[in-house]
């Protein structure tokens, strides 16, 4: 079984489904119980699988461990987890005060660090597991609106391979995945913003983003969960320690 945080819809949805039409089970969280549940449904009815949902908020620690705890108790074992979490606001320096800067290490930092604590026990009870974070590609090249999401996913990177010299003895393995412009409700809400920055309609400003792409379009959801499933998988068992980034060639493949 995997667990999948934030995974009503988006990134953390595609991995699940991913997962999940590759007969794995999954243990889907968000914060939105109404969605969290359609999303479930979705994914057992469609691909015969089993798939359960619960209300996680990811910047309450007792909230994760209440998800891991009752995900463990409901399936019997974890095989995987999936670290991801809502982005931070968006905006420069001088719009965040100490509230915000304090609010997104909750969110984006330490939920991984809490997320990653409560299931190490019992994936070293059971001598394997496979650990993967959704970071961003500002972990590379920061982005201008995204100075908080450059930060502190920059520390979930460095965090991750810390920890897979650490684990790799252990039979666990630990990776991320960067997503570059897959096409979410959350890449477009940024195209709005800064189409709206440089004065453009908001789809000119997509074609220019698009044709700086060497496969010429933006990713799939589907696309982003295949290469997640990958290396939540058997499949990746020699793969730790690395950075996936799934984005049609814009930069390397494995950083």
């Amino acid at each position: 079984m995997v667990l999948v945080a934030a995974s009503s819809k988006g990134l953390g949805f595609g991995i699940a489904e991913s997962v999940a039409r590759q007969g794995g089970r999954v243990a889907l969280a968000s914060r939105t119980a109404d969605e969290v549940e359609a999303a479930a449904r979705k994914l057992a009815s469609e691909h015969g699988t089993e798939a359960r949902a619960y209300t996680m908020d990811a910047t309450d620690p007792a909230s994760i461990a209440g998800w891991i705890a009752a995900a463990h108790r409901d399936f019997g074992r974890i095989d995987g987890l999936v670290v991801n979490a809502g982005g931070p606001p968006t905006g420069k320096f001088d719009k965040f005060a100490d509230a915000d800067w304090e609010s997104a290490f909750n969110l984006t930092l330490m939920s991984a660090v809490r997320m990653i604590r409560g299931v190490l026990p019992i994936l070293r009870a059971q001598g394997s597991g496979s650990i993967l974070t959704v970071t961003s590609s500002s972990i590379k090249e920061p982005i201008d609106i995204l100075l908080l999401s450059n930060v502190f996913r920059s520390g979930v990177v460095s965090l991750v391979k810390s920890l897979s010299t650490d684990l790799a003895g252990e039979g666990i393995r630990i990776n991320n995945i960067v997503p570059g412009q897959i096409d979410t409700d959350r890449v477009r809400s940024n195209d709005e913003f800064k189409a709206g920055q440089m004065g453009l309609p908001t789809e000119e400003w997509r074609n220019k983003r698009q044709a700086m792409i060497p496969m010429g379009r933006y990713g799939t959801i589907q696309e982003f969960g295949d290469a997640g499933a990958f290396l939540l998988s058997d499949a990746a068992r020699y793969i730790t320690g690395a950075t996936l980034m799934v984005d049609g060639g814009r930069s390397s493949t494995v950083w």
